[in-house]
């Protein structure tokens, strides 16, 4: 007999469709937008990307959890995801280094979730509707009731969210002295922080809402720009200050994922809610420059507009070619570049790891010209 009990769980989207599974994580109603990831390990840095927070996970890999959680494998200081969806639970783990399994893991972060669900019927469901919010409930069992929750969520459209997942104070990571990297905190992966000191930067990664008089005191050699939750056009309201300055500097910017968007948006490019986004770690995408294909990870719900698109302004390096999205972009009014996808994977493939090498070059060449 199981130590687990198997309590009944609902999971309710605002159209009105209702699934029915078993309880994980804690007992509870969680809600937010129902988003799916693709890839068949890394569960837990998934749980702990920033980038998700408020958002329903919904793993489309079928066994989850059967390896536990290990802290190394963490992204961020706890859990993000507003709740978790999978197909099939397991609730003890075969791995030496874990150090606990994954329910409990869950329940000491607060999460809510549901497992026994058709996860390919509902990813097939979310393809042909689009993205929505829904309700994951173990204590609620009223379906009407649930639903109307779930049409009441916020919508991720005009949410700023990058505040509520940054640092509440500047934060000094020692790599060397080689180079002082200012990195923006919206939500920044713990492995882009590594990245970045494997290289030789020592960062001050500042919260998302910093003076830029604080940031001028730093007198960083390059700027780096974080991923992050949220409607990128809401976090911009406050975030290009920092953009707007790091540019005038003439210094080198990179930028991923929200950081991208950021910097496009600074100048006068448009950003647009996608329909369902991508979230993977099996996503082709095309350097235009070089003509490889690079397999990137990838976790966004907005992108680029390629409409907005202005010759004098930026020009398009990288390309998805599963929907022909913009990717990445070179500046042209200001030594930066940025990517939509995540070169520093974790989990997934490190084909694009070349991208932190870029930056680091970008800030060779800045400080020989000087």
């Amino acid at each position: 007999m199981s130590l687990y009990p198997r309590k009944k769980a609902i999971l309710a989207l605002s159209d009105g469709t209702i699934a029915h599974g078993q309880a994980i994580g804690k007992e509870g109603i969680t809600g937010g937008e129902l988003c799916f990831n693709t890839s068949m390990t890394g569960y837990q840095e998934i749980f702990t990307d920033p980038s998700y927070y408020g958002q329903l996970m919904m793993m489309t890999y079928p066994h989850i959890g059967n390896y536990g959680t290990i802290p190394r494998d963490d992204e961020a200081r706890k859990v993000m995801v507003a709740g978790v969806i999978c197909r099939s639970f397991s609730w003890e783990y075969s791995n030496p280094m874990a150090d606990r399994s994954l329910q409990e893991y869950l329940e000491g972060n607060g999460i809510t979730g549901i497992s026994g669900i058709d996860t390919r019927k509902l990813v097939r469901h979310i393809r042909e509707k689009g993205v929505m919010n829904a309700v994951i409930s173990s204590t609620e069992l009223d379906e009407d009731k649930l639903v109307q929750m779930a049409k009441d969520w916020d919508d991720m459209k005009g949410l700023e969210l990058a505040s509520k997942v940054s640092r509440t104070e500047a934060q000094t990571v020692n790599g060397s002295d080689e180079f002082r990297v200012a990195a923006f905190d919206y939500g920044i992966k713990q492995n882009i922080i590594n990245n970045l000191n494997e290289r030789g930067c020592t960062l001050r990664v500042f919260p998302a809402q910093t003076s830029v008089e604080e940031i001028k005191a730093w007198e960083a050699d390059g700027y780096f720009f974080s991923n992050g939750p949220g409607d990128p056009v809401a976090t911009a309201e406050y975030a290009l200050d920092a953009v707007n300055y790091a540019k005038e500097t003439g210094k080198p910017l990179f930028g991923i994922c929200l950081g991208h968007q950021l910097m496009a948006l600074s100048e006068g490019l448009k950003t647009m809610k996608m329909f369902v986004g991508h979230r993977g770690a099996n996503h082709p995408v095309q350097n235009l420059g070089t003509r490889l294909v690079e397999i990137s990870t990838q976790n966004h719900g907005f992108a680029v507009d390629e409409e907005s698109l202005d010759a004098d302004v930026a020009e398009v390096t990288h390309k998805n070619l599963n929907d022909g999205t913009i990717e990445g972009l070179r500046f042209k009014n200001f030594p930066g570049f940025s990517v939509q996808y995540h070169p520093e994977a974790s989990p997934g493939p490190h084909d694009s790891s070349y991208l932190f090498d870029q930056f680091i070059d970008m800030m060779k060449e800045a400080k020989a010209g000087n």
